[in-house]
Protein backbone atom coordinates (compact mmCIF):
# COMPACT_ATOMS: atom_id res chain seq x y z
CA UNK A 1 0.00 0.00 0.00
CA UNK A 2 3.22 2.09 -0.05
CA UNK A 3 1.70 3.49 -3.53
CA UNK A 4 -1.56 4.92 -2.41
CA UNK A 5 -0.44 8.55 -1.78
CA UNK A 6 0.72 8.69 -5.46
CA UNK A 7 -2.86 8.26 -5.99
CA UNK A 8 -4.29 11.33 -4.27
CA UNK A 9 -3.27 15.03 -6.28
CA UNK A 10 -0.83 16.98 -3.32
CA UNK A 11 -3.35 19.27 -1.88
CA UNK A 12 -5.78 16.35 -0.69
CA UNK A 13 -3.10 14.11 -0.50
CA UNK A 14 -2.54 14.73 3.97
CA UNK A 15 -5.13 11.72 4.66
CA UNK A 16 -5.77 8.87 2.30
CA UNK A 17 -8.19 6.03 3.56
CA UNK A 18 -7.94 2.63 2.22
CA UNK A 19 -11.21 0.20 1.61
CA UNK A 20 -9.03 -3.10 2.33
CA UNK A 21 -9.82 -5.91 0.18
CA UNK A 22 -8.34 -8.80 2.46
CA UNK A 23 -9.55 -8.84 6.37
CA UNK A 24 -7.17 -6.25 8.19
CA UNK A 25 -6.82 -5.58 12.27
CA UNK A 26 -6.40 -2.42 13.98
CA UNK A 27 -2.90 -2.52 14.81
CA UNK A 28 -3.71 -0.53 17.91
CA UNK A 29 -7.09 -1.67 19.21
CA UNK A 30 -6.65 -4.93 17.59
CA UNK A 31 -10.78 -4.39 16.32
CA UNK A 32 -11.50 -5.94 12.69
CA UNK A 33 -11.88 -6.82 9.88
CA UNK A 34 -11.79 -3.04 8.73
CA UNK A 35 -14.25 -1.57 6.34
CA UNK A 36 -11.55 1.32 6.08
CA UNK A 37 -8.10 1.68 7.55
CA UNK A 38 -5.33 4.40 7.31
CA UNK A 39 -1.97 3.62 7.10
CA UNK A 40 0.25 4.97 10.24
CA UNK A 41 3.75 3.89 10.08
CA UNK A 42 3.29 1.07 7.06
CA UNK A 43 0.47 -0.40 10.18
CA UNK A 44 -3.21 -0.48 9.48
CA UNK A 45 -5.12 1.84 12.17
CA UNK A 46 -8.78 2.37 12.53
CA UNK A 47 -10.58 5.60 11.33
CA UNK A 48 -11.19 5.69 15.28
CA UNK A 49 -7.78 5.27 16.62
CA UNK A 50 -6.44 7.73 13.67
CA UNK A 51 -8.94 10.60 15.24
CA UNK A 52 -11.23 10.15 12.01
CA UNK A 53 -13.93 8.54 12.81
CA UNK A 54 -16.34 11.46 13.62
CA UNK A 55 -16.32 12.11 9.96
CA UNK A 56 -18.91 10.55 7.74
CA UNK A 57 -18.57 9.08 4.12
CA UNK A 58 -19.90 10.24 1.32
CA UNK A 59 -19.15 8.42 -2.04
CA UNK A 60 -18.07 9.36 -5.45
CA UNK A 61 -20.60 10.52 -8.21
CA UNK A 62 -21.64 14.03 -7.43
CA UNK A 63 -18.77 16.29 -8.66
CA UNK A 64 -20.27 19.90 -6.87
CA UNK A 65 -21.08 18.18 -3.99
CA UNK A 66 -18.06 16.71 -2.84
CA UNK A 67 -16.13 19.70 -4.06
CA UNK A 68 -18.08 21.95 -1.26
CA UNK A 69 -18.32 19.39 1.22
CA UNK A 70 -14.35 19.84 0.55
CA UNK A 71 -14.63 23.42 1.13
CA UNK A 72 -17.13 23.31 4.22
CA UNK A 73 -15.17 20.60 6.09
CA UNK A 74 -12.12 21.52 7.78
CA UNK A 75 -11.05 17.95 7.64
CA UNK A 76 -11.19 15.58 5.15
CA UNK A 77 -9.64 12.48 4.07
CA UNK A 78 -9.72 10.57 0.67
CA UNK A 79 -10.95 7.34 0.40
CA UNK A 80 -9.60 4.57 -2.14
CA UNK A 81 -9.32 1.06 -3.38
CA UNK A 82 -7.04 -0.69 -5.27
CA UNK A 83 -8.93 -2.04 -8.39
CA UNK A 84 -7.00 -5.41 -9.24
CA UNK A 85 -8.08 -5.47 -13.04
CA UNK A 86 -6.13 -2.32 -13.90
CA UNK A 87 -3.38 -2.34 -11.06
CA UNK A 88 -4.08 0.71 -9.32
CA UNK A 89 -5.72 2.33 -6.46
CA UNK A 90 -9.01 4.45 -7.43
CA UNK A 91 -11.10 6.59 -5.69
CA UNK A 92 -14.07 6.10 -3.88
CA UNK A 93 -14.90 8.83 -2.10
CA UNK A 94 -14.34 11.31 0.62
CA UNK A 95 -14.79 11.70 4.26
CA UNK A 96 -15.67 15.37 5.74
CA UNK A 97 -17.59 16.47 8.66
CA UNK A 98 -21.18 16.20 9.25
CA UNK A 99 -22.26 19.34 9.24
CA UNK A 100 -19.51 20.21 6.28
CA UNK A 101 -21.80 17.93 4.34
CA UNK A 102 -25.08 19.52 5.55
CA UNK A 103 -24.10 22.56 4.85
CA UNK A 104 -22.66 21.26 0.83
CA UNK A 105 -26.07 19.89 0.42
CA UNK A 106 -27.83 23.26 1.19
CA UNK A 107 -25.55 25.18 -0.72
CA UNK A 108 -26.36 22.49 -4.17
CA UNK A 109 -30.34 22.90 -3.24
CA UNK A 110 -30.03 26.56 -3.79
CA UNK A 111 -28.60 26.30 -7.23
CA UNK A 112 -29.88 22.88 -8.47
CA UNK A 113 -31.81 23.61 -11.60
CA UNK A 114 -28.81 26.44 -12.75
CA UNK A 115 -26.25 23.47 -12.61
CA UNK A 116 -29.16 21.25 -14.43
CA UNK A 117 -29.04 24.11 -17.24
CA UNK A 118 -25.57 23.86 -17.43
CA UNK A 119 -25.34 19.91 -17.43
CA UNK A 120 -27.84 19.73 -20.58
CA UNK A 121 -25.71 22.30 -22.76
CA UNK A 122 -22.56 20.64 -21.66
CA UNK A 123 -24.08 17.18 -22.75
CA UNK A 124 -25.29 18.58 -26.32
CA UNK A 125 -21.76 20.05 -26.82
CA UNK A 126 -20.06 17.14 -25.75
CA UNK A 127 -22.80 15.23 -28.35
CA UNK A 128 -21.66 17.50 -31.44
CA UNK A 129 -17.96 16.95 -31.02
CA UNK A 130 -18.17 13.15 -30.70
CA UNK A 131 -20.52 13.15 -33.73
CA UNK A 132 -18.11 15.26 -35.30
CA UNK A 133 -15.00 12.77 -34.37
CA UNK A 134 -16.92 9.98 -35.52
CA UNK A 135 -17.51 11.29 -38.63
CA UNK A 136 -13.75 12.20 -39.24
CA UNK A 137 -12.54 8.93 -38.06
CA UNK A 138 -15.17 7.24 -40.60
CA UNK A 139 -13.13 9.19 -43.07
CA UNK A 140 -9.82 8.53 -41.85
CA UNK A 141 -11.04 4.56 -42.28
CA UNK A 142 -12.26 4.99 -45.87
CA UNK A 143 -9.03 6.71 -46.81
CA UNK A 144 -6.89 4.06 -45.54
CA UNK A 145 -9.16 1.14 -46.38
CA UNK A 146 -11.50 2.46 -49.36
CA UNK A 147 -13.01 -0.83 -50.14
CA UNK A 148 -14.85 -0.82 -46.42
CA UNK A 149 -18.32 -0.50 -46.74
CA UNK A 150 -19.01 3.24 -45.16
CA UNK A 151 -21.83 1.49 -42.72
CA UNK A 152 -19.12 -0.46 -41.35
CA UNK A 153 -16.57 2.35 -41.61
CA UNK A 154 -19.36 4.46 -39.93
CA UNK A 155 -19.85 1.65 -37.28
CA UNK A 156 -16.18 0.91 -36.07
CA UNK A 157 -15.76 4.54 -35.92
CA UNK A 158 -18.51 5.04 -33.15
CA UNK A 159 -17.85 2.16 -31.84
CA UNK A 160 -14.46 3.27 -31.07
CA UNK A 161 -14.46 6.44 -30.46
CA UNK A 162 -17.48 6.24 -27.59
CA UNK A 163 -16.85 8.75 -24.78
CA UNK A 164 -16.22 6.88 -21.54
CA UNK A 165 -15.23 3.55 -23.07
CA UNK A 166 -11.33 3.53 -22.67
CA UNK A 167 -11.11 2.09 -26.30
CA UNK A 168 -9.08 3.22 -29.22
CA UNK A 169 -10.47 6.36 -30.51
CA UNK A 170 -10.39 7.25 -27.15
CA UNK A 171 -6.48 7.53 -26.50
CA UNK A 172 -4.59 10.43 -27.77
CA UNK A 173 -3.58 8.66 -30.82
CA UNK A 174 -6.49 7.71 -31.79
CA UNK A 175 -8.16 11.48 -31.45
CA UNK A 176 -5.08 12.79 -33.08
CA UNK A 177 -6.33 10.09 -35.97
CA UNK A 178 -3.12 8.35 -36.34
CA UNK A 179 -2.56 5.55 -38.75
CA UNK A 180 -1.98 3.27 -36.11
CA UNK A 181 -5.19 4.12 -34.33
CA UNK A 182 -7.40 3.85 -37.12
CA UNK A 183 -6.03 0.75 -37.82
CA UNK A 184 -6.32 -0.93 -34.30
CA UNK A 185 -9.93 -0.14 -34.40
CA UNK A 186 -10.52 -1.59 -37.93
CA UNK A 187 -8.01 -4.86 -37.01
CA UNK A 188 -10.60 -4.97 -33.68
CA UNK A 189 -13.49 -5.12 -35.42
CA UNK A 190 -12.99 -7.73 -38.50
CA UNK A 191 -11.22 -10.18 -35.15
CA UNK A 192 -14.54 -9.82 -33.30
CA UNK A 193 -17.07 -10.02 -36.40
CA UNK A 194 -15.82 -11.37 -39.32
CA UNK A 195 -13.49 -14.64 -37.67
CA UNK A 196 -14.41 -17.28 -34.85
CA UNK A 197 -12.11 -14.95 -32.20
CA UNK A 198 -15.27 -14.59 -29.45
CA UNK A 199 -15.76 -18.22 -30.24
CA UNK A 200 -12.34 -19.55 -29.55
CA UNK A 201 -11.80 -17.63 -26.54
CA UNK A 202 -15.10 -19.41 -24.85
CA UNK A 203 -14.09 -22.83 -25.99
CA UNK A 204 -11.11 -22.04 -23.66
CA UNK A 205 -8.49 -21.10 -25.84
CA UNK A 206 -6.07 -18.94 -24.56
CA UNK A 207 -6.15 -14.94 -26.12
CA UNK A 208 -2.47 -15.03 -27.80
CA UNK A 209 -3.67 -18.12 -29.17
CA UNK A 210 -6.51 -17.56 -30.58
CA UNK A 211 -5.16 -14.00 -32.24
CA UNK A 212 -2.72 -16.05 -33.99
CA UNK A 213 -4.96 -18.77 -35.45
CA UNK A 214 -7.11 -15.62 -36.87
CA UNK A 215 -4.29 -13.50 -37.69
CA UNK A 216 -3.81 -14.49 -41.58
CA UNK A 217 -7.62 -14.22 -42.17
CA UNK A 218 -8.21 -10.53 -40.38
CA UNK A 219 -4.93 -9.93 -42.79
CA UNK A 220 -6.74 -10.73 -46.06
CA UNK A 221 -9.85 -8.97 -45.24
CA UNK A 222 -7.76 -5.47 -44.23
CA UNK A 223 -5.74 -6.52 -47.68
CA UNK A 224 -8.83 -6.67 -49.42
CA UNK A 225 -9.99 -3.42 -47.96
CA UNK A 226 -6.92 -1.64 -48.90
CA UNK A 227 -6.75 -2.48 -52.63
CA UNK A 228 -10.27 -2.53 -53.38
CA UNK A 229 -11.51 0.96 -54.71
CA UNK A 230 -14.97 2.58 -53.13
CA UNK A 231 -18.09 1.12 -55.07
CA UNK A 232 -18.81 3.46 -57.75
CA UNK A 233 -22.17 4.76 -57.55
CA UNK A 234 -24.13 5.36 -61.20
CA UNK A 235 -25.74 8.50 -61.27
CA UNK A 236 -29.38 8.84 -61.58
CA UNK A 237 -31.26 8.80 -64.84
CA UNK A 238 -32.38 12.14 -65.73
CA UNK A 239 -35.06 12.56 -68.96
CA UNK A 240 -33.75 15.30 -70.68
CA UNK A 241 -35.88 18.01 -70.73
CA UNK A 242 -38.49 18.48 -74.02
CA UNK A 243 -37.51 20.68 -76.66
CA UNK A 244 -40.03 21.94 -79.40
CA UNK A 245 -39.02 20.23 -82.99
CA UNK A 246 -37.17 22.29 -85.29
CA UNK A 247 -39.68 23.27 -88.15
CA UNK A 248 -38.06 23.44 -91.78
CA UNK A 249 -39.10 25.64 -94.26
CA UNK A 250 -41.34 23.88 -96.91
CA UNK A 251 -42.73 21.70 -94.44
CA UNK A 252 -46.12 23.24 -93.89
CA UNK A 253 -46.40 23.46 -97.82
CA UNK A 254 -45.36 19.58 -97.70
CA UNK A 255 -48.36 18.44 -95.33
CA UNK A 256 -51.15 21.25 -97.03
CA UNK A 257 -50.42 19.19 -99.96
CA UNK A 258 -50.25 15.65 -99.02
CA UNK A 259 -53.82 16.91 -97.16
CA UNK A 260 -55.56 17.99 -100.18
CA UNK A 261 -54.26 14.49 -101.75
Amino acid sequence: MASVARTVSAPYSRFVVVQPLRRKLCAGCRRGPLAMLILEDAAPRCLDCADLGHLVFLPRGDTALTRRAREESGLSAVVVRFNRRKGRYERQGVLVEEAALTRAEERCLADAEARRRRRVRDARRRAAQDARFAEAFAAEILRLFPGCPQDRAHGIAGNASLRGSGRVGRSAAGRALTEGAVVSAVVASVRHLDTPYDRLLMSGLPRYEARRQIAAGVEARLRTWREASPPHMEPPYMEPPYTEPTRVEGDEGRATGAASC
